[in-house]
């Protein structure tokens, strides 16, 4: 019998039946603050996108600052393999755990789980467990899939892992095995994380700006010390901390900030915001 891992948050997060959904995701394409226009997927792109960092917040709060991410994945190709980092909220499971099999079930289908290579990054990384109750109420790494099967339909495989434990070391350890174990294969790494949470509009930009720049220098220690040094609530941040480390052991040349805006930029409310960035890390 196949695992199925459920959506928690179909009809919260993000539009609940498969047409409005697909209606949803086009909105954030087409958004004032998103990309502004639809993407067409190049099947035989470049494929130079290594990563991605993208918000996780309802649709219609982070949905058109993700939406910049998925623009630049779609105009680069197809990645076969996707590997999720997303924080755990819910405190549900093992410290870093991974779903090895299955399905994803979302309104828009199913997405399979990449056995291979989930237990290839359990074996590489002796620090990832299997345990599928880590995933089961966690959204951050859920809201990621309707954009991907607006672009690929459920031609791709996922490896979803969840970050309880978000100390460097562990991070640098799941980023490191995840590089190695990729090496060779059309894949794509995305780390799910909001930034700066419930903070004035200024005080929020500044601070995430800063730990934007160590992103944009591919550099998860100094990444590290500005989001403790700032007291910085990005939720994601071993996430992103892994995703450099991936990115380096796979060659990328360039991380590039694509879009940063906070939900007061969407809802005009700025006197208590959450930050929403979108990276983007190229061979």
């Amino acid at each position: 019998m196949v695992k199925v891992r459920r959506p928690c948050q179909a009809g919260a997060f993000y539009a609940g039946t498969r047409e409005s959904l697909k209606k949803q995701v086009e909105q954030c394409f087409s958004h004032e603050l998103g990309p502004r226009k639809i993407p067409e997927v190049a099947e035989t792109g470049p494929r130079q996108v290594v990563g991605l960092i993208c918000p996780h917040a309802g649709y219609m709060f982070s949905g058109p600052i993700a939406a910049h991410a998925y623009y630049e994945l779609a105009i680069d190709g197809k990645p076969d393999i996707v590997v999720l980092f997303g924080p755990n909220h819910t405190g549900y499971g093992s410290a870093l755990a991974v779903m090895n099999e299955g399905i994803w079930r979302t309104p828009s289908g199913d997405v399979e789980v990449d056995n291979a290579t989930a237990n290839q990054i359990v074996q590489v990384s002796g620090i990832v467990d299997v345990d599928d109750s880590a995933h089961s109420m966690e959204h951050s790494i859920e809201v990621q899939l309707p954009f991907l099967q607006y672009l690929y339909d459920s031609k791709f495989k996922i490896v979803p892992i969840c970050f309880l434990m978000q100390d460097l070391s562990s991070a640098r350890e799941v980023g490191k095995a995840v590089g190695k174990v990729l090496a060779g294969k059309n894949a794509v790494v995305i780390a799910s994380s909001d930034m700066t949470h419930y903070e004035p509009q200024e005080r929020a930009e500044r601070k995430d700006r800063m730990a934007l720049e160590a992103v944009e220098a591919m550099d998860e220690a100094k990444f590290f010390s500005t989001v403790e040094a700032q007291n910085i609530t990005a939720c994601g941040y071993g996430p992103i901390a892994a995703l450099i480390t991936a990115s380096k052991a796979l060659g990328v040349k360039e991380a590039k900030l694509l879009c940063y805006k906070t939900s007061g930029d969407i809802g005009g409310d700025y006197s208590s915001v959450v930050g929403y960035a979108a990276v983007c890390f190229k061979k």
